[in-house]
This record gives structure tokens, sequence and C-alpha cells, in this order.
């Protein structure tokens, strides 16, 4: 048998796209996997072990009850459990849905809905204790390799997250916001991207959820003087993270 850690990839409802990020580490792919025992990732492999695992990496939102029974059995198998992506970590963009009507939402797509058991999107916290979070969509590549090293030494990673608008400072961006008029999230939204879109004049979308001590009212108020209507403002706060409570309080403030 292994001596190395055991880790365990999981998908619940996404795109795949961080899970996608493991398999981006070209650099360092070959030190993680001479590192780690990836004894369950059924997208990069065929024979899948069974657990327990030291490290559960989640993706996806929980969307339905069978998801909610994989997540609580991923909980029991992993000593550690990671929400990999802002889906796993706040709903991401499945959680969009979550303001209307559930039988409107499914009457959009499906037309035999007695076989549809969806329901609300949420992060995976919101039915297991989670361990660490992987922010972004997709995740960034330098703090999962960061994650997974402090993993290994037994450490928790102590990240803390200002707004991706230091990053633009640091990366002497013009601010979007201010300069181009316009609307930004950049200002409450976690850094840790390196200002990926803002540097590529995008504007940042909030997709790494809200900063430590975002003032989403204040922004919220900012877009309004810019000409959007509460409507639009609304959508920009409930995109990626609408169910985190600053979020909520930016998508309100209108």
């Amino acid at each position: 048998m292994s001596g190395k850690p055991k880790i365990a990839v999981y998908k619940l409802s996404s795109c795949a796209g961080c899970q996608l990020e493991f398999l981006n580490l070209e650099p360092v792919l070959l030190d993680v996997v001479g590192a780690l025992d990836i004894s369950y990732f059924v997208m990069a492999k065929r024979d899948n072990a069974p657990g327990p695992y030291d490290i559960g990496f989640v993706e996806g939102a929980v969307t339905c009850g069978e998801e909610i029974a994989k997540l609580k059995a991923a909980r029991r198998d992993c000593k550690t459990l990671v929400a990999l992506g802002s889906c796993a970590c706040f709903g991401g963009l499945p959680s969009i849905k979550n303001w209307e009507p559930q039988r409107e939402v499914e009457a959009r797509v499906y037309s035999e809905l007695w076989a549809i058991h969806s329901t609300k999107a949420y992060g995976i916290d919101q039915y297991v204790p989670v361990d660490a979070y992987l922010r972004g969509c997709p995740i960034d590549k330098g703090e999962l390799v960061e994650l997974i090293k402090n993993c290994l030494l037994g450490a928790a990673p102590a990240w803390r997250f200002p707004a991706v608008c230091t990053e633009c400072k640091i990366k002497e961006n013009v601010c979007l916001l201010i300069y181009e008029n316009k609307p930004c999230m950049g200002p409450v939204t976690a850094a840790g991207c390196g200002a990926l879109c803002p540097t590529y004049g995008k504007p940042c979308e909030g997709c790494r959820g809200p900063a430590h001590d975002a003032n989403a009212p204040s922004l919220a108020r900012i877009f309004g003087d810019l000409g959007l209507n509460a409507a639009d403002v609304t959508r920009y706060f409930r995109k990626y993270a609408g169910t985190t409570p600053a979020f909520q309080e930016g998508a309100e403030a209108l």
C-alpha cells in the first residue's frame, strides 16, 4: 500500500472547470502526483478506489437530494474536505435560479417535471462542515498548490482576502470603475486571482465572492450612479455569490 496521502475529487452540479485545473498544473503536476495518491477522480482516471481519504475536493453546487447524500458520504470518508471553486463555496452560477420559483425554473428546461428532483442551489457548507475553501471560477492554480502543500504539512492556509482592487494597484492597472465608468465588482470581491479580468480590460464580475469587510451597498449605489437600474445591480451581486450575506446586501441596496 502507498504511504502517500489519499485524495478524492468529487463533482456535483458544475461545469468541471475547477477539476480541470488539477490537470492544468503542467509545471508541477508530476510533483503533485508524486506526493499524493489520487485515489478517486472520475474525470481523470478509470479505476477509482473507495475511501477513506485524507483530502477530499468537492466541485459544484448542491442542487438535488442525490447530491446531498453524495456530499454527506464524502464528508464521512474525508479527513479534510475542501470546497473547490465558487459553486462549491457559494452556489456559484447555479444559484442564480434561487430567486425564482423552482417549478418555473424547471419548466423552462424540462417537459416531464415529474422526473425532476432538483432543489435550490447552495454551496456545500449548507449541508456539511468544510475545512477549506478554494474560491474562483475557475480556482487559481497557485492557491490549489499552496493548499495541497499546507495539507501535506498538516497546517491550515492562513489566507485573508482584501479586495481585487489591491491587486489592480500592484499591477498599476487603470481603474475601470473610476476612469472608464464600467461596473466593476473589484472593490468588494476577494483578491487572489491576480486581478485577472481587469488586467485584460474586463471588469471583475465577483466570481471569488466577497472580500473581507466588503461594503457592497456602497458599490451598488455607485453602480446606480453609473446608470444601472436596480434589477441590473441585483443581477451583478447574485451572479456568483448571491447567497452570501455581504452580496445579498448589495443585491437589495437599490
